[in-house]
């Protein structure tokens, strides 16, 4: 751009220059015949440019003395006559006040310029056509200003004291004047219309008013003609400032600036509004240095997601720029706006012309984020109704136009601060983050119980909108997931999530080439641990689940309490670890497809309000038709409950649980349907002779186990769940009496057998048998 700038500069001074020497020569030898060849021939020495006068020259000399140029073209060296000429304009005109020169002196009155036309390309290798033109101009200034202004260099000993130019022109004037610019390497067009520019008493030697106005329309891709595709940006821009030109120092400053813009985005209806202000914006040609002191740029954004209510944004600065090495300082930055709005830094900004990045600093001062959130659109339902309201960060910044990282950062979110390592893409493709926290409530940022899936999950800022463009009902969005590169490890002191408090929490992420995978997660559990490590394969469909489990000594009725279970139904010390597989995106087809295999244990634990023991020790004195005398505890400790559960296609089944207690022994096996949460459990109670036994039994009935059965399903009422297995009471009973019929078994034995539950109650009498089934159940629902 600053090559640009320098030919445009250098295109319009030339021209100024063709005028001045034009109007210097014809006041000086009235020889208006030989002026288009002296210009033609001077403008193709020193440009190269070949310049086209196919319009008529014309002057006055009262009250202005002047000259006036129609319809004039140069085209490039290479370029044909038939092509668009390299600049052009319908009429320029150069008057003198009249009364300086009789004087013996040259003022300039006035400069004009109509329909100023040119054509910049930039081709596919990024080599401008203005390329030679500068390098040309380069070389032969100084010889072109003697060449066309041979008055300006003082009296000329052949014409004694001669004139003296006053180079203190008036009124300076460009009306309707057009730029194009064409960049076949960047794909698109740029065109400056309706382009104005004033200025009066315009000299090198002080500041003069300066005013200027155009509309700038930019089109991605050069074929939007033929496509006939609406141009990216529409801007109306007016410039009003003072010029301090310099021309001696090469230092030229612009006092007083304001700028504004009046733009129109494709897609957008509303106007954004941009104003920008300050001064001195210092320009230093030979050192190739820009500065510009106390900026300010005000903007008014109008959205259909802001609301009907105008934005306005302010941002104050101040710049240094380092032209020839394409680098700025952005210094003193503060950013402010409604809400509290409050951003604060300094950035160094590099390879601006090639490919713009970023270092620096940035503060962002306490704010709530809600209404900003709901001012966008973009607030989702959330438990906590404060949470996002103190949130502030600072940090060194650095990226470019499509990456960000956040090397120190210190984040406070509410009651939580993390520090650490924050990086990504802006397209969401890439997130890395090596962050340290001391707490977090993850309940308060999910959706309050009830509230809709679709609506909970619409987060859609920045850089993660792609992961929420997919149907609300998928788990996890699979089409973002599937190109995401991930690299992240969050440690937490705290983390509080789904109502269950986890401490010391470590957890590692990578992924890539739609294969994602937890490293490692670890973390202190009810004062126990919890690990694990898994995987997701997105690079197939369905997704594949993979999931390897590890708890050691979780403190069981804390976690049943946190889970909403008050009083826990069970305690002790849980341990389980095994390797689960599934596959699918919604939480039916992940239980459907549910396998691997897991084994549990529970140590040193006790059911509450009930007491085994005392059950069976009461129905075993019962069936020997005896009463028992002792005061009993209001819960049951056991030993251990130990169980392999294996899983296939969404159906868990064990055939080994086994639950051991003082004196007696529980054996079973199941099965438990996980999408139709069906289930099916066959236990038998065994008393076994121990030292530590609660009752003493005979030894007949030590061999009878009671068998219960529980079925049911997971939603109905747990109380119906269980209840005294009959018939295989009755089994057990029938292979009992056959064992001590030994040789007397035959039809004897069989008519016992099928009498043998009767007979028992008719031993144990109504009131008896009412008590065994009211011990069954109090031990079993």
């Amino acid at each position: 751009m600053k090559r640009l700038l320098r030919t445009l500069l250098a295109a319009i001074g030339v021209l100024g220059l063709v005028m001045v020497g034009a109007v210097v020569y014809v006041t000086t030898f009235f020889d208006p015949n030989d002026l288009k060849p002296r210009l033609i021939e001077v403008v193709r020495e020193h440009s190269g440019l070949e310049l086209s006068l196919d319009g008529t020259l014309s002057w006055s000399f009262y009250p202005r003395l002047g000259v006036g140029v129609q319809e004039a073209e140069a085209r490039l060296p290479d370029q044909a006559d038939d092509e668009t000429p390299f600049a052009a304009f319908s009429h320029a005109e150069v008057s003198l006040a009249f009364t300086p020169l009789l004087r013996g002196e040259i003022a300039i009155d006035g400069l004009t310029l109509d329909d100023l036309y040119l054509d910049l390309e930039r081709d596919a290798q990024g080599e401008g056509n203005w390329e030679a033109l500068l390098e040309r101009l380069g070389e032969r200034g100084e010889q072109a200003e003697a060449a066309l202004a041979p008055a300006s260099a003082g009296p000329d000993p052949d014409f004694g004291n001669g004139l003296s130019v006053a180079l203190n022109i008036a009124s300076v004037k460009v009306r309707g004047g057009e730029v194009r610019y064409r960049d076949a390497l960047a794909d698109r067009d740029l065109l400056v219309e309706d382009l104005e520019i004033n200025g009066s008493n315009v000299n090198p030697g002080s500041a003069f008013p300066l005013e200027s106005a155009f509309r700038l329309t930019l089109h991605e891709g050069l074929d939007w003609q033929e496509e006939n595709r609406e141009p990216r940006l529409v801007s109306d821009i007016t410039l009003e400032t003072r010029v301090d030109l310099g021309l001696s120092e090469g230092r030229h400053v612009l006092e007083g600036l304001n700028l504004k813009t009046v733009n129109r985005l494709a897609a957008l209806e509303n106007e954004q509004k941009l104003n920008l202000q300050g001064g001195p914006l210092v320009v230093n040609v030979g050192e190739g240095s820009l500065q510009l002191e106390e900026g300010k740029l005000d903007a008014s954004l109008s959205h259909p997601s802001l609301g009907e209510k105008v934005m306005p944004l302010s941002l104050a600065f101040k710049l240094d720029a380092d032209l020839n090495e394409q680098s700025a300082r952005l210094r003193e930055l503060e950013l402010t706006g409604p809400d509290a709005l409050k951003l604060n830094g300094n950035l160094n900004l590099s390879h601006l012309g090639e490919a713009p990045a970023y270092t620096g600093q940035l503060r962002l001062t306490p704010l709530s984020l809600r209404p900003w959130l709901t001012r966008l659109g973009m607030m989702p339902p959330m438990a906590d109704g404060q949470a996002l309201t103190d949130v502030a960060l600072t940090s060194p910044v650095s990226g470019d136009l499509e990456r960000f990282e956040f090397a120190g950062l210190t984040l406070v979110l509410d009651d939580a601060t993390f520090t650490g390592r924050l990086a990504g893409r802006f397209d969401g493709g890439l997130i890395a983050a090596d962050l340290q926290g001391d707490r977090l409530d993850l309940d308060g940022y999910l959706p309050p119980p009830g509230a809709g899936e679709a609506s909970a999950s619409r987060w859609q800022l920045p850089g993660i909108r792609r992961a929420h463009a997919e149907d609300a009902a998928g788990l996890v969005p699979t089409e973002w997931l599937s190109t995401l590169e991930l690299d992240a490890h969050l440690a937490l002191g705290q983390l509080r999530l789904a109502g269950l408090d986890f401490q010391d929490v470590d957890m590692t992420l990578k992924g890539s080439d739609g294969r994602h995978r937890l490293i490692g997660f670890e973390s202190g559990f009810y004062e126990g641990t919890l690990a694990a490590d898994g995987a997701l394969d997105l690079r197939e469909t369905p997704a594949r689940w993979q999931l390897a489990p590890k708890a050691q000594r979780v403190r069981l009725e804390s976690l049943l309490e946190s889970l909403g279970e008050e009083p826990a139904p069970l305690s002790g010390r849980f341990s389980g670890e095994g390797e689960l597989a599934s596959r699918g995106n919604t939480l039916m087809e992940l239980r459907r497809h549910l396998g691997g295999r897991l084994t549990t244990r529970i140590d040193e634990g006790a059911i509450p309000e009930i007491n085994v023991s005392r059950e069976l020790c009461t129905t075993a004195a019962t069936l020997q038709g005896e009463t028992l005398d002792r005061e009993w505890a209001d819960e049951t400790r056991f030993e251990r409950i130990r169980a392999t559960l294996m899983l296939e296609e969404g159906e868990v089944q064990s055939d080994d649980l086994l639950v051991t207690l003082p004196g007696m022994e529980v054996g079973g096996k199941g099965s438990l349907d996980l999408v139709s949460e069906q289930f099916d459990l066959r236990a038998a109670v065994r008393l076994v002779s121990a030292e530590n036994a609660p009752c003493e039994v005979n030894p007949r009935l030590a061999k009878v186990p009671l068998p219960v059965r529980c079925q049911g399903a997971l939603g109905g009422v747990s109380a119906e769940w269980c209840r005294f297995d009959r018939e295989a009471f009755q089994g057990t009973l029938a292979g009992l009496l056959r064992d001590e019929a030994s040789q007397k078994a035959g039809e004897e034995v069989e008519k016992r057998l099928e009498g043998a539950v009767k007979k028992l109650d008719e031993r144990l009498g109504e009131k008896a048998g009412g008590e065994l089934r009211d011990a069954l159940k109090g031990l079993f629902n």
